[in-house]
């Protein structure tokens, strides 16, 4: 197994463990006021402490260790150049198995400068939450969100540039809306989609 889908599969599977282990505990929007399941607010946050830290060692400890050492590099077309996947796609990747597991709690990456328009927002409540964040990224952005006849709770939390990695790909790919990112900039968001039943 190749370096970089070792470090896919342990996240991945940290974060499903967690998707399992706290979904049957996330009640609806009309249970929470009696009862004693975790508010999707804190739910939501606790998803997001996992992913952050996941993707934030994966960035550090592998992706800049690796590189810094000479040993493999990081890029896009990591599949075909026998590389490791780059941190945006290591959330994006993740964020799909996790929708796999049934529990229907899901996230990915969103932005307002997108480089391919996936991961544009999908929703006004995405749009004027990544708006907000750019002005004020210390609080998540939530609201609840419709889906047919269900109903889910949605929170937005900030994406920061915090390596240099990303701001390098990010302003000089060649699809890229925006090229001059700097560190600490909000470059989008992570959008996380719990059921609220």
């Amino acid at each position: 197994m190749r370096r970089g889908n070792i470090a896919l599969s342990a996240a991945a599977l940290t974060v499903l463990t967690f998707g399992i282990w706290c979904s049957p505990y996330v009640s609806s929007a009309k249970e929470r006021s009696g009862s004693s399941g975790i508010p999707p607010e804190k739910a939501a946050a606790y998803v997001y402490a996992v992913i952050k830290a996941d993707r934030t060692l994966y960035t550090t400890e592998i992706v800049n260790r690796l590189q810094a050492k000479g040993i493999t590099t990081a890029s896009e077309h990591w599949e075909l150049e026998n590389t490791l996947m780059l941190p945006a796609q290591f959330l994006q990747h993740s964020g799909k198995l996790a929708a796999e597991n049934g529990s229907g709690v899901r996230y990915r990456l969103i932005g307002l400068w997108p480089i391919y328009q996936r991961n544009a927002p999908a929703s006004d409540l995405e749009r004027n939450a990544l708006e907000s964040l750019r002005k004020n990224p210390d609080l998540p952005i939530t609201g609840i969100v419709s889906s047919g006849q269900k109903q889910y709770f949605q929170a937005i939390y900030p994406d920061l540039a915090v390596s240099q990695a990303c701001i390098d790909c990010h302003n000089g790919h060649r699809l890229s809306p925006k090229r001059d990112f700097k560190l600490n900039d909000v470059m989008g968001g992570i959008t996380i989609t719990i059921p609220l039943e």
